[in-house]
């Protein structure tokens, strides 16, 4: 077969763009779902009446089970088949949510989260390892991914919009119902539009890896989340040493075993291993930052949670412009450069936080976010699409895994950090003669009734926030540099590889012909 015959081979048709449609849906679900529960904290509040430990699980369960279930359900996605898990993923989560509304007690909703979470977990990297085999040229797979990621964004700048009309008319558990439709509507469609794909020489699952991985995975978000809420104490830091102690049993594991749950090889990869830290620096400072100019807007800019909300609201569009246009500029420039200037780009809306003051500064706030965020959405697009892109179509779950994992593990970072950080300087600014409560929290001063203390608290944040801010510029700077030399001519995708692409057989594929 020549050349030009094996190039129109690998690019998609009709039935793989409207798959992607069909990917969409649950892509577009994970969004709204996340969105959406917290104009829905303070109903459930007032219906199960949860003490404050049961309010802060049924919040923070759901991002745990996903961040532990990642690398177990994208590898296990290559053993069984991806469209399989998507479908087996989606009925649960469509069973989990119907749980979730029609709870009647704080631990029936956190038992139905926790389910929500696991079958989560199958949902993202099924939908990323399915487009990265269905979207076999480099340039189409660019395109289809930035439709990906501004299909996930777009659930987010929608989901309090569609969250505030329901709990204006219903109740609480309606914003669980969402997902149900959107779930029927998948696992009917999906056996006409989605090919089957699988490893077929992946070997068993290895059940003492997946629980080595949960059990370093769970200790390690659970403690850097609560080192960001308290501070690093004992018990914590406990945790998190006994979350990595696991953590390298588990890769010692993976280097003995023939078929590894986790192939590591991937990370001699220099264009996969680049990307991922790269991918993890951006989680780390927008999730940290955003922490911090979420509680501003609230606590400094005196905006309610709706309008903090409504604020936020231009910063997930401006991530789908970047991410849209990105795949459009890295056909005329390099990606490495393309990504590289994004960052930059960002690095400049970071830096419009270090001129906040503690008068009213939303204005500053919403373009320095989205200017951020559109800097981010190249990064977020090519890096995703050279990690899927650059390891072989067989590996293309474990690598979605570690796509998505990244980012759950950079988000739970950035705010561990950047909201020490934060804090420290908080402190240090406040008033010696602060009283505990102000010097636990600025809401210790919003509901301290102290005008003038407040005046001071609001200043001392505000200067939080500028360090913070001062930091994130110079790694996203520094990262950016490395990321354009690191990435540099960087190789064509391993799927090109006719003996990868052997072994990720197409076990399915209806109606779909050899293009």
């Amino acid at each position: 077969m020549n050349t030009e015959t094996t190039e129109t081979a690998t690019r998609a048709g009709r039935r793989e763009w409207i798959g992607l449609a069909v990917l969409a849906l649950p892509t577009l679900l994970l969004s709204l779902d996340m969105s959406v529960l917290h104009l829905a904290v303070p109903h459930i509040a007032a219906d199960l009446r949860p003490s404050s430990t049961e309010l802060l699980w049924i919040i923070d369960i759901y991002g745990f089970m996903i961040a532990g279930f990642l690398v177990t359900m994208g590898t296990l996605g290559d053993r069984i088949g991806r469209r399989k898990l998507l479908m087996v993923g989606g009925a649960a989560f469509g069973l989990a949510s119907i749980g979730a509304a029609f709870a009647t007690s704080p631990a029936m909703l956190i038992g139905a989260r926790a389910l929500l979470g696991v079958a989560g977990a199958t949902l993202m990297p099924s939908t990323l390892a399915l487009i990265s085999n269905m979207f076999r040229d480099p340039r189409q797979r660019g395109t289809a991914i930035a439709v990906w990621m501004s299909c996930f964004m777009g659930g987010m700048v929608i989901g309090p919009v569609v969250g505030g009309l329901l709990l204006s008319v219903a109740w609480w558990g309606s914003v669980f119902l969402l997902g149900v439709p959107v779930m029927v509507l998948l696992l009917f469609t999906a056996p006409a539009l989605l090919p089957e794909y699988r490893d077929e020489h992946a070997g068993r699952l290895d059940l003492a890896s997946v629980a080595l991985s949960l059990g370093a995975i769970l200790p390690v978000v659970f403690a850097l989340k609560e080192i960001a809420k308290d501070g690093p104490a004992l018990g914590t830091v406990a945790v998190l040493l006994v979350g990595l102690g696991v953590g390298l049993a588990f890769v010692r594991r993976q280097q003995r075993l023939a078929h590894p749950m986790l192939d590591l090889g991937l990370f001699r990869n220099r264009t996969f291993a680049a990307a991922l830290c790269i991918m993890l620096v951006g989680a780390i400072t927008m999730g940290g930052v955003f922490l911090l100019i979420s509680q501003y807007l609230q606590l400094v800019a005196g905006l309610t949670t709706a309008q903090a909300g409504l604020a936020l609201v231009p910063q997930a569009g401006a991530v789908v412009v970047g991410s849209m246009i990105a795949p459009r500029l890295a056909k005329r420039i390099r990606p490495e450069f393309v990504l590289g200037f994004g960052m930059l780009v960002a690095a400049g809306g970071l830096f419009a936080f270090t001129q906040l003051d503690s008068g009213n500064g939303v204005v500053l706030v919403v373009l320095g976010l989205s200017v951020a965020a559109f800097g981010m959405g190249p990064q977020g697009v090519l890096c995703t699409e050279m990690v899927v892109g650059s390891v072989a179509p067989n590996k293309a779950g474990a690598a979605a895994a570690m796509s998505e994992t990244s980012g759950e593990f950079g988000i739970a970072m950035g705010i561990a950090l950047f909201g020490s950080i934060g804090t420290a300087v908080y402190r240090a600014q406040l008033p010696a003669d602060a009283p505990t409560a102000v010097r636990e929290s600025l809401a210790g001063a919003v509901n301290g009734g102290d005008p003038a203390l407040l005046a001071a608290a609001r200043d001392a944040f505000t200067s939080g926030v500028h360090t913070v801010a001062a930091v994130a510029v110079v790694v996203v700077v520094v990262f950016a540099v490395v990321g354009m030399v690191a990435l540099r001519g960087k190789s064509r995708p391993a799927v090109e590889s006719a003996g990868s692409a052997e072994s990720a057989k197409v076990v399915d594929e209806p109606e779909l012909a050899v293009r």
